[in-house]
C-alpha cells in the first residue's frame, strides 16, 4: 500500500484533487470515493483518460495501470492527506460551527482577515467528512490562515472533523434547533456543537466566545478564552446599533453600517469584528471589509423588487433561525408584512409540535399575508388569516392568480423548499 507521505508527494506535483470526473482537471490526482448509489472506482481509468495524474482507489481490481494508487479506504486516505498536508503547512486554521449562521461568518470573517492576510476559507458549504478535507488541500505555502467550517447533524461528527483539521481556534456561533433528528434533542445539540470546545481545550488553544451568550459561556469554562460583549466584561466592547433594515455597530469608536438584515446578524459581525481585532486588523480596515461585504445565496439578501421589499432567507431553516427571522420582521416598519414559510427539515419525532409553535409566533406579527408550504405546516392549527398549500406547486399557482403588489415580504424555509422560485412570482 501507498504511504500518506508519498501520495502528499504526489499530491504537490499536481494540479489538485478531485472526487468527480465531470469536474476534473489536467493533472489531478483523482479520488474514487463511494457513496449509497455510486462507486467512483468504476470510473478511475476514465479519470486518467480525461488528464488525472493518478486515481486513488481501494478495489484491486480496478488497478488498471501504475497510475492507479491502491489504498484501504479511498475517503480514510483522502482525509489522512489533507491532515498530513495541514501539518506540512503549519499555518494558523480556525474553525467555525453553530447551528445558525456559520457560513455567513465564515465569509465575514474571511472578509476582515483578508485586509492583512493571505486567507483561504471554506468555499461555499463544503463543511462535512468530505468537505473539510478538500478544504484544507486547498491551502497553500502562501496561505497565512486557513479558515475551516464544520457542519453536523449527529455526534461525534465535530470531534472527527477536528482531528482532520487539527484548528488552533474555534469558534461556535450558536446552540440552536437544528438537525435535531440526528442529534437527538437540543441537548444533543449542545454536546455535538461543544465537540469543538473539546478539542480545543485539550489541544490548550483559543476559543473566540460571545459573552453575551450563557450558553456559549458555561460549555467554554475552563478553556484559554477570547470574548467579546455588549455590555459585559469582555476583551473587545462591540455595540449593536440598529438594524433598520441593516446591522449597524460601534467598536472602539468605530461605527460600520453593514448590508446585512437582521438583528440576528449582529452576533455574526461582532464575532468577525472581534477576530479581526484579536489577529491585529485596524480598526478601519475591519470597517471596509463589513461595510463592503454583500450577503449572497438565499441568505438573508434584501431584494427590492417592482414595489415590494422581499427578505429572501431561504437557504435553509430550523426553529431557531426561523423564530429570529419573524422577530426581526416584527421589528421593521413598514406598510404591509407578508410571509412564505416552508417546511422545517430533519426536525425529528417533534416536527408537529415545532411547526406548530411557529404558526403560533405568528398571530402576534399583524401580518397581511401568511403562506404557508409543505407537509408539516399544512397539519397545523393556523387563522383564517393563513393559507396552506400541501406542496410548491399548490403554492405558485396561487400566487400567480394572486400576487403579493406592495411591502415587506420575508421567505424562509428549509433548502429543499427550494423557496427562491418565489421571486419569479412575485
Amino acid at each position: 500500500m501507498t504511504t500518506t507521505s508519498e501520495i502528499h508527494q504526489l499530491f504537490l506535483n499536481s494540479s489538485g484533487v478531485c472526487t468527480d470526473t465531470r469536474k476534473l482537471k489536467s493533472n489531478q490526482l483523482f479520488f474514487a470515493l463511494k457513496g449509497e448509489n455510486f462507486n467512483a472506482n468504476t470510473f478511475a481509468e476514465k479519470a486518467l483518460d480525461s488528464g488525472a495524474s493518478y486515481a486513488v482507489v481501494d478495489e484491486e481490481k480496478y488497478v488498471k495501470n501504475s497510475r492507479c494508487i491502491l489504498v484501504h479506504d479511498v475517503l480514510e486516505s483522502l482525509q489522512n492527506l489533507a491532515n498530513y498536508h495541514r501539518n506540512y503547512l503549519n499555518l494558523n486554521i480556525i474553525a467555525i460551527t453553530g447551528s445558525n449562521g456559520k457560513t455567513t461568518t465564515k465569509e465575514l470573517v474571511k472578509a476582515v482577515l483578508s485586509k492583512k492576510y493571505k486567507v483561504k476559507a471554506t468555499s461555499g458549504n463544503l463543511n462535512n467528512h468530505i468537505g473539510v478535507p478538500l478544504t484544507l488541500l486547498e491551502f497553500t505555502k502562501e496561505t497565512e490562515v486557513g479558515i475551516v467550517e464544520m457542519g453536523a447533524n449527529h455526534q461525534k461528527e465535530i470531534e472527527n472533523l477536528c482531528k482532520i483539521a487539527e484548528p488552533d481556534f474555534g469558534y461556535i456561533t450558536n446552540f440552536g434547533k437544528a438537525h435535531l433528528e440526528g442529534f437527538g434533542g437540543f441537548e444533543g445539540v449542545i454536546k455535538g456543537k461543544s465537540e469543538l470546545y473539546t478539542y480545543l481545550r485539550k489541544k490548550n488553544a483559543t476559543i473566540f466566545i460571545n459573552r453575551d451568550d450563557d450558553l456559549q459561556v458555561k460549555q467554554s469554562e475552563f478553556s484559554q478564552v477570547i470574548s467579546f460583549s455588549e455590555g459585559k466584561s469582555a476583551d473587545f466592547q462591540i455595540t449593536f446599533l440598529e438594524a433598520d433594515p441593516f446591522v449597524k455597530l460601534c467598536y472602539n469608536n468605530t461605527t460600520l453600517t453593514s448590508r446585512l438584515i437582521g438583528v440576528y446578524n449582529a452576533k455574526n459581525l461582532s464575532a468577525a469584528v472581534a477576530i479581526g481585532l484579536y489577529f491585529k486588523v485596524p480598526d478601519k480596515q475591519i470597517k471596509i471589509a463589513l461595510e463592503e461585504y454583500t450577503p449572497s445565496n438565499n441568505r438573508s439578501q434584501l431584494l427590492n423588487k417592482n414595489k415590494l421589499k422581499i427578505i429572501l432567507d431561504a437557504y435553509n431553516a430550523n426553529p431557531t433561525s426561523m423564530t429570529l427571522a419573524l422577530q426581526n420582521l416584527k421589528g421593521l416598519e413598514t406598510e404591509s408584512k407578508s410571509v412564505i414559510l416552508g417546511d422545517m427539515l430533519e426536525i425529528g419525532e417533534k416536527a408537529l409540535e415545532e411547526h406548530q409553535a411557529i404558526v403560533d409566533k405568528l398571530s402576534n406579527l399583524h401580518l397581511d399575508n401568511v403562506f404557508l408550504i409543505g407537509s408539516y405546516f399544512s397539519k397545523t392549527k393556523t387563522s383564517s388569516a393563513a393559507k396552506k398549500f400541501i406542496d410548491w406547486k399548490d403554492f405558485a399557482n396561487h400566487l400567480e392568480k394572486n400576487p403579493i403588489k406592495t411591502g415587506t415580504v420575508l421567505i424562509k424555509g428549509s433548502r429543499k423548499m427550494a423557496l427562491e422560485r418565489s421571486l419569479d412570482y412575485l
